[in-house]
C-alpha cells in the first residue's frame, strides 16, 4: 500500500494549521488510491513521526513525502530529509521517497498573477511598484528564488518597478524597504507575500503594510496567501509525479551545502541534522493517538509522557 505524506512546517496560528489541513483534505479527494496523511516540522501536531507511525500501522510500506515548502532553505534541504531518513530507518520494510520543494513553476506564477489581479492590480501597471515579500532564510539560494520570482512577475506583468523584501532573517527587512519604496515615483504599491497560508508572519506583514498605508499618499494593495487554489494543487501534482517516477530532482548548483558560495564557504558538506526538537508539537492530538505502533515511537511517547 502506498501513501502520500504532506510535510508541513507548522504554525503557532490555528488559522494557518486549518488552511494546511484543508489542503490535505483536497489531496485526499484527489488521490483516493493512496493513504494521504500529514505532519509538521515544528509548532503544530502531529509531528512527522506520528504521521509515519499512523501510516505504517495502516499497512503503508511506501511513502511519497511531499514538502509543502515554497523555497529550498534549510527546512527543505536539511531538516525534512533528516527527519525522513531517520524515520525510514525505524520501520522494517518501509521506503520513504522525498520530493523536492514546491518552487517556482508556471502554475505558481499564474497563481501569483491571479492574486495580484484579485487584490486590484489590473490595467496598466506602469504606475505601480511591485513589492514581493519572502519569509527570509539563512540560505542565499532560497532568498534568491524570492528575488527571481519578483523579476519574473515584474517583467511578465509590466510593473513600473519591483523590489524584494523579507519579514525576517535576511535583508532588506520589510520595515526597511517601505521607506525606500515611498520615495519612488509610483502611485501604487502592490505587495505580494509569498506564503502558502496565513499565520504569525503573514499577519505581521499585513500589520506593517497597514501602518505604512496610514503614513503614505500612495495606494497600498496586498494579496492573500496562496491557500488551496487549484494552481497550487497542480504544482503538488507535478511533485508527486516526479517522485513516483524516481526523478525528484532539486537544483543543487547554488546550494551552500554542496558548493562554495561566497560568504558561506564553511557550510559545504555540513552534517545533516535536525534542529527543531525544542519546538516540535506533540506526536498526536488527543483524539488521534494510537494504542499500537512502532516500539521506538512508543518509547519516545513514554519518555515525553504523552
Amino acid at each position: 500500500m502506498k501513501g502520500i505524506l504532506i510535510c508541513g512546517h507548522g504554525s503557532r496560528d490555528p488559522e494557518g494549521v486549518r488552511g494546511f489541513k484543508e489542503l490535505v483534505g483536497l489531496l485526499r479527494e484527489r488521490y483516493p488510491d493512496y493513504m494521504v496523511d500529514y505532519g509538521f516540522l515544528e509548532f503544530s501536531h502531529p509531528v512527522y513521526a506520528a504521521a509515519v507511525e499512523r501510516m505504517y500501522v495502516a499497512g503503508v510500506r511506501e511513502i511519497l513525502a511531499i514538502p509543502a515548502i515554497l523555497f529550498a532553505g534549510a527546512h527543505a534541504k536539511n531538516d525534512i530529509p533528516y527527519e525522513m531518513n531517520t524515520l525510514q530507518s525505524q520501520y522494517k520494510g518501509l521506503s520513504i521517497r522525498l520530493s523536492r520543494h514546491i518552487g517556482i513553476t508556471p502554475s505558481i506564477l499564474k497563481l501569483a498573477r491571479q492574486l495580484i489581479v484579485q487584490a486590484g492590480g489590473t490595467g496598466d501597471l506602469s504606475d505601480a511598484c511591485l513589492l514581493v515579500v519572502g519569509r527570509g532564510t539563512s540560505d542565499p539560494d532560497a532568498n534568491a528564488d524570492v528575488a527571481k520570482m519578483t523579476r519574473m512577475l515584474w517583467e511578465g506583468m509590466g510593473f513600473g518597478f519591483a523590489t524584494t523584501a523579507y519579514i525576517g532573517v535576511t535583508k532588506p527587512l520589510l520595515q526597511e524597504a517601505l521607506p525606500l519604496v515611498d520615495l519612488l515615483p509610483y502611485k501604487r504599491v502592490i505587495a505580494v507575500p509569498l506564503f502558502l497560508f496565513t499565520g504569525v508572519l503573514l499577519k505581521k506583514i499585513y500589520a506593517q503594510l497597514e501602518e505604512y498605508r496610514e503614513q503614505t499618499e500612495k495606494e497600498v494593495l496586498y494579496t492573500s496567501g496562496f491557500e488551496c487554489d487549484e494552481l497550487l494543487l497542480e504544482t503538488i501534482d507535478e511533485r508527486i509525479r516526479e517522485v513516483e517516477i524516481g526523478r525528484p530532482e532539486m537544483n543543487c548548483q547554488l546550494c551552500k551545502y554542496r558548493t562554495q558560495i561566497i560568504g558561506f564557504e564553511e557550510e559545504v558538506g555540513k552534517e545533516q541534522v535536525g534542529h527543531h526538537l525544542a519546538v516540535k508539537g506533540i506526536l498526536f492530538e488527543e483524539d488521534e493517538k494510537l494504542e499500537k505502533g512502532n516500539k521506538v515511537v512508543r518509547g519516545m511517547k513514554k519518555i515525553l509522557g504523552i
